[in-house]
Parts: structure tokens; C-alpha cells; sequence
């Protein structure tokens, strides 16, 4: 499922953050243990009415100058034109309309992006409406009055960005075939993969309709199946501003990872997993995306008997959120196990979209509740007494309970281990949720 992307452009202190953090409300506490994701902020899910979509926030550096604030916002505004649907600019009301804003507000016009100008700091309507009107100087038609701090417009705001969503833009969930995102650092051979697998030195683009996003798509059929790769590592911006490729390359990540179904996580042998494959990783993860880790250049390292074993316990270990991600070892050079890919690929595809039947699910669950009690508190114990599966992409199961306070996240873990040792559901996390439901009696 695709959902579309907001992101937020605007001068320092005009209140991006706190546009934000207001939005994306506690959803931002859901991902709080994914390994240095979340410490970022940079992305969060939103809900208003019957939409969602995924807000970035294009962040910038604190500027030193008026040289280096233009060149921060530029690069802030190209972001969001690069990877937004729907783009929110906003301004500051008690500081005016500035030279800054008029820069990038002719940038945002020729990038022809829906752009919601949004005028913030508007505590008290009355007061400032005749300050609101200056920015219709910007040429990006209506300035919509709001407060992030005082929590003031939102509504308002929000119905103006989802009327600009298209069909076109939810029309991308009617496309069956299988999604693969490639992710993973600059330089460890995200593109020298799909250029391998296609068999030639050049990623072909192909137009699908209602994608604004400039990830590169590829379409390769193997075996009477096609499957669409969505390539990262489409466009390179020079800059020497650390954070902010770091961040550039996270946005792209999100806006991939989005559209896919299942995530590859390339690897470079050489460098052995990192902290920032952590981070790209726990972005997959926090979406329920299906898992597939490529250690990639395997031909460029020397191996004895052990060195399998000892790349795979750092993956396990680095990336111990994600047990059930695959792992294959390959050469993008030389093409060694890429042909094994595809045969894991339809693995973690098939898992990903699996149902079981309530009736073998309960069986499971009575089998293991009879190996290994629930836990107890204070002489109440937790009763399990029921569990259907209510979604796929990815899995995901209520059990019906007594009382949730009642139940440990290591129980519930044990279940889920119960179920992959019956279904396998390699390459794909699950998902619990627990219902209460009254005791009889």
C-alpha cells in the first residue's frame, strides 16, 4: 500500500518542528525502539478523516549567515520537490515575509508540486489576518492562518493538503505485481544489482502512473514473473553538509520502502554492517515490510571456514530487531547467487501475503498454552482464548484475552515462535494485538 508524501519546507524557527510534532501526534512513540530512526524525526504516519499519507520534515541546519540560510533552505526545498506529493511551506507572521521566502517560493512554483502556504504564529486571528494577507506577495495563492503551538487552523490546513491528493496517487495499490525496494547506503551497489539482473550497464525507467517520487523504477520478469525494483540511489546531490545528505538519503529511503512489499538491504562485505544500516533498516521494520539482507562485494573478502558464521552473528546481533529477515551473500560484479535472489524474493513475497485459518491458528495456541503457562499476577493468570489473523503485508493476529495488563511481551513472543515454527513466515515480521474480552461466568 502507497500512501502519499507531505513534507514540510520552511526558514529556521518558523515553527517546522512544532508543525510536526503536532501532527504526527504519539504516532511518533510507536517507533521509539527502532535502533536511531525515530531520534531523527524526520518522518512521521498521519491520519486526518480518511486519509493517510507519510509527513517529512525536511529539517536544514542551523544557518551562521544569510548566505548559508539561503543555500540550506534551497537544498530543503529541493528535497521536498524531489520526493513530496503535496508540499507545506511555511512562514512566520511576526517575522514577515522575508527575501528568504520569496527565493524559494519561485522555486516551488516551477517545480509545479501542490504547494499549501501555510503562514504560522497566528495566535489570535483578529490581530494578525491583515499581516496574513502580505504573503498572497508569494504568488502560491491562499496563505492558511495557523498556530502549531496553540494547536489553532490544523483542520483547515489538513482538508486544503488532502484535496490535493489524486486518484491517480491511491491508483498505485492497483498494481499486483511483487514491489522490491533496494536500500542501503551510498556505494554498496544498490544499482550495480539491478544493472546485473537486468543483464546490461543501464537502469531502465519506467513511467507509473501517479508517481511523483524520483526513485527509479525498473520492471524485470524472471520466469513468467514480473517484479518491479525501486531503485534509491536514483539522484546524487553534491554537498558538504553531512547531516543533510544523511538525512536527503533517509527521505528517499522512507518514500521507497513506502511502495514496496519487500525491502533488500544491500550490505557492503567490506565494511561489515553499520550503524546507519541500522537506522536504513529500522525504517523497513517500523513499516511491517518483508526482509531480505544482501551482503554485497562477498567475492572482495577473504573467507575461511567461519567467516559466514561470523557475518551473520554481527548481522543478528546489530540487527537484532529484525530476526526473521533473510540473509544471502552475493557479488554484484561477478553475479555470484544473484539467480538465488529471485528464489528468495518469491520466499519472502508468498510469506509476506500468507493467511492461516483460524482453526490450525487455535490449535497452535492451545498446544502451546499447554507446554508453557501464561503468566500470572498476584493469582490471576492470563487466559488466551482465542486468535484469528486480520490482515496480511505483513501478518498480523488478535489474540483475545482476559486482561491485557496481565500478558508479557516475552509470552506473546513465545506464541509468535510457536506460529513461525508451524508456517515459517521467513523474510516477514508478525504482528499481535491483543483484545480483551470478558471472563464468562
Amino acid at each position: 500500500m502507497s500512501k502519499p508524501i507531505v513534507a514540510i519546507v520552511g526558514r529556521p524557527n518558523v515553527g517546522k518542528s512544532t508543525l510536526f510534532n503536532v501532527l504526527a501526534g504519539s504516532r511518533i512513540s510507536i517507533v521509539k525502539d527502532t535502533p536511531g530512526v525515530t531520534r531523527d524525526r524526520i518522518y512521521a504516519d498521519v491520519d486526518w478523516l480518511d486519509y493517510h499519507f507519510t509527513m517529512i520534515d525536511t529539517g536544514g541546519i542551523e544557518p551562521e549567515s544569510e548566505d548559508i540560510i539561503l543555500k540550506s533552505m534551497r537544498a530543503q526545498a529541493q528535497i521536498a520537490m524531489d520526493t513530496a506529493d503535496v508540499i507545506i511551506f511555511l512562514v512566520d507572521v511576526r517575522q514577515g515575509l522575508v527575501d528568504a521566502d520569496n527565493k524559494v517560493a519561485d522555486m516551488l512554483r516551477r517545480s509545479h508540486k501542490p504547494v499549501v502556504l501555510v503562514v504560522n504564529k497566528v495566535d489570535d486571528f483578529e490581530k494578525f489576518m491583515p499581516d496574513v494577507y502580505e504573503f498572497y506577495n508569494l504568488g502560491l495563492g491562499d496563505p492558511h492562518p495557523v498556530s502549531a503551538a496553540s494547536q489553532l487552523g490544523l483542520g483547515d490546513m489538513l482538508d486544503e493538503v488532502v484535496s490535493h491528493f489524486t486518484e491517480e496517487m491511491k491508483s498505485l495499490e492497483e498494481d499486483e505485481r511483487p514491489k522490491i525496494a533496494i536500500i542501503g547506503k551510498p556505494n554498496v551497489g544498490k544499482s550495480s544489482i539491478i544493472n546485473k539482473l537486468l543483464g546490461e550497464e543501464r537502469v531502465i525507467v519506467s513511467d507509473i502512473a501517479g508517481t511523483t517520487r524520483d526513485a527509479i523504477d525498473t520492471t524485470i520478469e524472471k520466469d513468467g514473473r514480473e517484479y518491479v525494483f525501486i531503485d534509491t540511489a536514483g539522484l546524487r546531490r553534491k554537498s558538504k553538509v553531512k547531516e543533510e545528505i544523511e538525512r536527503y538519503s533517509i527521505i528517499r529511503t522512507v518514500t521507497a520502502v513506502e511502495r514496496a512489499d519487500v525491502c533488500v538491504l544491500v550490505i557492503d562485505a567490506t565494511e561489515g554492517v553499520t550503524e546507519q544500516d541500522a537506522k536504513i533498516a529500522g525504517i523497513a521494520h517500523d513499516r511491517g515490510k518483508g526482509m531480505i539482507i544482501a551482503v554485497n562485494k562477498w567475492d572482495a573478502i577473504e573467507k575461511d571456514d567461519k567467516t559466514v558464521y561470523r557475518f551473520a552473528e554481527d548481522i543478528r546481533r546489530i540487527l537484532s530487531f529484525m530476526p526473521y529477515a533473510e540473509i544471502i551473500y552475493i557479488s554484484a560484479k561477478t553475479g555470484q547467487r544473484l539467480p538465488k535472489l529471485f528464489e528468495l524474493l518469491d520466499v519472502v513475497i508468498d510469506n509476506h501475503a500468507l493467511r492461516v485459518g483460524t482453526g490450525v491458528l487455535n490449535e497452535i495456541l492451545s498446544e502451546a498454552v499447554a507446554m508453557q503457562e501464561p503468566p500470572s499476577d498476584k493469582g490471576r493468570k492470563l487466559r488466551l482464548y482465542y486468535m484469528t489473523q486480520v490482515a496480511v503485508k505483513p501478518p498480523a493476529f488478535v489474540i483475545f484475552v482476559n486482561d491485557k495488563k496481565l500478558s508479557h511481551f516475552s509470552y506473546i513472543r513465545y506464541i509468535e515462535n510457536r506460529i513461525r515454527e508451524a508456517f515459517g513466515f521467513r523474510g516477514t515480521p508478525l504482528k499481535f494485538m491483543l483484545r480483551e474480552r470478558k471472563e464468562k461466568g
